[in-house]
């Protein structure tokens, strides 16, 4: 545990416990979705068993320190303001690494788009486009150019190559909670450092034409 978030634990764990039911109902049902059971959670979360026993089976009277509730956030990959704030079906979602759609970024998209190739491609598939997030329709957009990779590969391929990003993360945020990091962080440096020494340049994590060809 790093400097900050030991001193970020420590804060919150002075802050007196709150009673708040719908909460954790809403730990207990994410628990329960990805298929926990309270040894896993108490190892995953970094919270103690008894801690975990009453959050889980605690009734109305369960009460939960903002320090207990970051730490299930954590677990879960979500922040807090999203575990505190969003509703249950939206929350099953995110931990399935399903996105949900965004009205705002289809119509960035739109808006934004130089090539008709890109335009073509978003009324085609305006549901795939809508479920990108605002970084991901950014850097989608950035593709554009004369030699961008959208002309180059075509938009669906590069969309296919951001949502393929996405679930990698995801799942590498799910194993930094499980005794596979040492390994992961192993496989990850082993990686990186075989493309850091034969890499080419690159666009937006894309190839180059010059060292494509």
């Amino acid at each position: 545990m790093d400097l900050i978030r030991k001193w970020t634990v420590e804060t919150m764990t002075n802050v007196p416990p709150t009673r708040n039911p719908e909460l954790a109902t809403k730990i207990a049902r994410l628990v329960e979705e990805k298929g926990w059971n309270q040894e896993d959670f108490a190892r995953i979360a970094q919270l103690n068993r008894h801690t975990v026993r009453l959050l889980l089976h605690g009734g109305d009277h369960r009460k939960l320190r903002n320090a207990t509730v970051s730490q299930c956030a954590e677990a879960f990959g979500l922040t807090v303001s999203d575990l505190r704030n969003l509703p249950l079906d939206r929350l099953l979602a995110r931990i399935h690494g399903k996105v949900e759609a965004d009205a705002n970024v289809l119509h960035t998209l739109h808006d934004q788009a130089k090539h008709q190739v890109l335009l073509d491609w978003l009324e085609r598939n305006r549901l795939r486009a809508s479920q990108l997030c605002p970084a991901e329709a950014e850097e989608l957009l950035a593709m554009q150019g004369a030699d961008g990779p959208i002309l180059r590969l075509g938009v669906d391929q590069c969309v296919e190559i951001i949502e393929r990003r996405r679930r990698i993360i995801q799942q590498v945020k799910a194993l930094t909670a499980t005794e596979y990091l040492p390994l992961l962080e192993q496989l990850v440096a082993l990686m990186h450092d075989k493309i850091a020494s034969t890499a080419g340049p690159t666009t937006n994590g894309l190839p180059t034409r010059s060292s494509s060809s």
